[in-house]
């Protein structure tokens, strides 16, 4: 049972209006309905194609067992990119992309392991034990330091299964490290992105926080969908 996606909920949303036709790329040309004034208005039909074919790619990774990367960097997104990811129990980059976060990953997991070092040995007592009460502060801002980074991704082993990138243009290097990697990338594409710089490219505003909120909204149900998809086949 797939994920229903709404045009009608699309359009409430404001995910058809697109940039101004002087910033567009051409290669995004196919996925423009019309001209509004002076901005671009997105084909939603090509929207709703395009969801439909991603959210069941989306369900069918993390029904094998991989998990989905959520990302987000852009301020106005970030605290629904991580909320999102948080409610349905995926990993999520929200703050900055450290680069070489998926390509250096021997980088990646040794500073993981120190943060979680350090949140063990304060919270057992260790550092307050050891040092004092300055060093055990500067030690708590290296934490909260680390946290920024990779709070999002501390549980997360091994390569994603895939990414789903909300502003493919603000998170081109995450982009570019999964595709280095062969990692299928799901980005929602605005009119003035490069569509075939992703797997799957969901054209849409990615500015507008309500149809940024309904997108990650159809995500986190299709991810939820492979919990029901196993649960029938168990």
């Amino acid at each position: 049972m797939a994920v229903e996606v709404d045009i009608k909920a699309l359009l409430e949303a404001g995910v058809h209006f697109g940039h101004k036709t002087s910033r567009w790329h051409p290669k995004m040309a196919p996925y423009i309905h019309s001209k509004r004034q002076d901005s671009h208005i997105i084909d939603l039909t090509k929207t709703v194609d395009a969801l439909e074919k991603a959210l069941p790619f989306i369900t069918k990774v993390v029904a094998s067992g991989k998990p989905v990367l959520f990302v987000g960097t852009k301020k106005q997104a970030k605290e629904a990119v991580k909320a999102a990811a948080e409610s349905c129990g995926q990993p999520y980059v929200t703050e900055r992309w450290v680069g070489g976060m998926l390509t250096n990953v021997t980088t990646t997991n040794a500073q993981i392991k120190k943060l979680r070092d350090l949140e063990r040995r304060m919270l057992n007592g260790d550092l307050e034990k050891r040092y004092n009460k300055l060093e055990v502060q500067r030690y708590q801002e290296e934490i909260d330091s680390l946290n920024v980074k990779y709070s999002g991704i501390k549980e997360l082993s091994g390569k994603p299964g895939a990414v789903i990138v909300i502003d493919t243009l603000v998170d081109a290097n995450a982009i570019r490290e999964a595709n280095n990697l062969h990692i299928p990338v799901v980005g929602v594409v605005d009119t003035n992105a490069d569509p075939s710089a992703v797997s799957y490219a969901i054209p849409g505003n990615d500015d507008a926080i309500k149809g940024t909120q309904l997108l990650l909204d159809y995500f986190v149900a299709a991810v939820r969908e492979a919990g029901v998809a196993k649960k029938e086949a168990a």
